[in-house]
């Protein structure tokens, strides 16, 4: 929020250039955080690792149809951008345990609240396509 207009929303209280030039859009760092969390697997990973540490068999096992290759890549995005970290310890054979770091528990705090959003809004959504999908069959 800013400061003058508490009551504004901060993603509308700056005025974005029309057009908005693609390049920009593409180096927003609201873009790329959307994606991130847009994206199939991350939001599982983040939450599941929110509760505690996890070996990579644990989190495998803790989220359905997750491929072993689509897991490491999404632990090593995660890793890269900063939101988790892997922690090797020297046993025989490693073991590694995945974690949330700081900036990733901070990401749970808006994350929930869009969760939270979207659970007290989905009949609400729900009725909107509904009402939509019917005037479009009524045009056709």
């Amino acid at each position: 929020m800013s400061g003058t207009h508490t009551d504004v929303p901060s993603m509308l209280a700056f005025r974005l250039p029309v057009p908005i030039p693609a390049a920009e859009h593409e180096q927003c760092p609201v873009t790329e955080v959307l994606r991130r969390v847009g994206d199939k697997w991350s939001v599982l990973v983040l939450v599941q690792l929110g509760s505690r540490r996890h070996r990579f068999n644990e989190l495998h096992r803790s989220i359905e149809n997750i491929s072993q290759r689509m897991l490491t890549r999404t632990l090593r995005i995660l890793e890269q951008d900063g939101l988790i970290e892997r922690e090797v310890y020297p046993t025989v054979p490693p073991s590694v345990e995945y974690g949330l770091t700081p900036l990733g528990r901070g990401l749970l705090v808006p994350l929930s609240a869009l969760a939270d959003w979207a659970v007290e809004n989905h009949r609400h959504i729900a009725a909107a396509r509904d009402r939509t999908d019917r005037r479009w069959d009524g045009e056709r």
